[in-house]
């Protein structure tokens, strides 16, 4: 973050982390829908946000949706530490995976294929806090490898700004500043339970036998 933003994080605070392609499905602003709510969970336990990914060429809406979430951090500035890391490769992704304490995912359900970000960061011991589509339809045991924002019809599409707040200022954060043996728990769980069985083998296992090769 230093050698790359500037910007200085706290350790003693959680990092909420966002890495992947930026396309518009992907939602990555939805964090961001409501400032004045974000700022006051910030006041009252706070926390950092991490994010990275890019956009293809070709795609107008997520390149703007970078720009749109570089307008959030400047509005954020003096209240909540944030960056965007640039140049998001391989490389940045490991150390985003294995860095952050609670690994975002907002997308458009059912529009998920899988899930691949959130898989790797199972593997460092970072719980999901996640919309039910892809991967994490399955692999979400509340409150044991992470946390559902919302539930998994796509009616709930227009109601996951809120339970991601909800979720954050009811569970999230009061478990990682007044519980540290039941947030060590739920990186236990997100090992044991998330890694051994979620991962790119069995993904390409399934694609090539489900769809591919019929």
């Amino acid at each position: 973050m230093r050698e790359l933003t500037g910007v200085a994080l706290n350790p003693n605070q959680p990092i909420l982390g966002f890495a992947r392609r930026m396309t518009a499905y992907k939602r990555a602003d939805l964090l961001f829908t409501d400032l004045a709510r974000l700022k006051a969970l910030a006041r009252e336990r706070p926390f950092q946000i991490v994010m990275a990914g890019k956009a293809h060429p070709k795609d107008a809406a997520g390149k703007q949706l970078i720009e749109t979430l570089h307008v959030h951090m400047r509005d954020l500035a003096g209240e909540i530490p944030m960056a965007f890391l640039p140049d998001y490769d391989m490389a940045l992704a490991l150390h985003m995976v294995s860095g952050s304490d609670v690994w975002i995912n907002t997308p458009l359900r059912p529009l998920e294929a899988s899930g691949t970000s959130g898989m790797k960061a199972a593997f460092n011991g970072v719980p999901q806090l996640s919309v039910l589509d892809g991967w994490w339809v399955e692999g979400c045991l509340e409150g044991v490898t992470g946390w559902a924002v919302g539930d998994d019809s796509p009616t709930a599409n227009g109601h996951d700004a809120v339970a991601l707040y909800d979720k954050l200022e009811q569970v999230v954060l009061p478990l990682w500043y007044d519980d540290r043996p039941g947030w060590i728990a739920v990186m236990k769980g997100a090992i044991s339970k998330n890694a051994a069985y979620f991962n790119s083998h069995r993904m390409m296992r399934r694609y090539a036998t489900e769809a591919y090769l019929r």
